[in-house]
């Protein structure tokens, strides 16, 4: 059967996407279509930061673009940063949100902390039973598009923070189009995956629009917990959601509704 991934394609990964590859071992033909466009800033005050980490009691990360965001200021710099700044930093505890950022946090030489929390609300609880008052604030990178979830946590619970955001969020320039595409050659799909809030808000009226009366028979499924509340506040039935962030968990699920 025929599934619609609404996701982004992996940066510099040459090999094929693993959800593609999941859902083949199923026997589902599915295609990636991408739903959000992005721009970098704030590099130049980003890396002030970076450069500066006894001014800050720790790092967290919620997104692979923001460990990207990291990865473009230390281009210049990665001598200075491997000789001395990373092991400052790994003296504090780095969090993350799952094993994607996780693993690009690696790639950066720090030691990630979290990578099994799925979603920002509980790292939030993770960081908070870890984290004194006292300390320096923790330093986010982060999205336009973030959610308030983990900085009113901390805020809440009078764990210092501070934001800055480093990338800004947009729909795909190309998304409508290839969507229309998408349908007039493939007709509509028996499974449609999101994988973010902003995916289900750039692209459900259209994917509406392309079903028509279809739009009952199609199976939609959620990569976590926070994109099923966006989906279901949009009045959609979502039926089945990933039970970790992962590939092998969201393939899972969608053959199984798919049975």
């Amino acid at each position: 059967m025929h599934v619609l991934l609404l996701k982004e394609p992996r940066d510099g990964d040459s090999g094929p996407d693993p959800y593609i590859k999941e859902l083949a071992s199923y026997g589902h033909k599915a295609t990636l279509i991408p739903v959000l466009s992005f721009k970098f800033v704030s590099l130049n005050t980003l890396s002030d930061k970076l450069f500066q980490p006894e001014k800050h009691g720790g790092l967290i990360f919620t997104s692979p673009r923001a460990v990207e965001a990291v990865r473009k200021c230390l281009e210049e710099r990665r001598e200075e940063w491997n000789s001395s700044v990373k092991d400052k930093w790994n003296a504090k505890s780095i969090y993350v949100v799952g094993k994607t950022t996780a693993a690009l946090v690696q790639n950066l030489g720090l030691n990630p902390l979290g990578e099994d929390t799925g979603t920002a609300e509980v790292l939030s609880r993770v960081i908070i039973e870890r984290e004194d008052t006292n300390i320096p604030p923790l330093f986010f990178p982060c999205g336009s598009i973030k959610r308030e979830v983990l900085p009113t946590a901390l805020r809440e619970n009078g764990v210092p923070l501070e934001t800055l955001t480093v990338y800004q969020t947009s729909e795909h320039p190309d998304l409508e189009k290839n969507l229309k595409n998408y349908f007039t050659e493939q007709g509509t799909p028996a499974s449609i995956a999101f994988f973010s809030p902003s995916g289900v808000k750039f692209c459900l009226e259209v994917v509406r629009r392309l079903s028509g009366e279809h739009l009952t028979q199609i199976k939609f499924a959620a990569i976590g917990p926070t994109t099923q509340d966006a989906m279901a506040a949009e009045g959609l039935c979502v039926s089945c959601a990933a039970g970790k962030p992962t590939a092998e968990h969201l393939a899972a699920a969608i053959a199984k509704v798919l049975q």
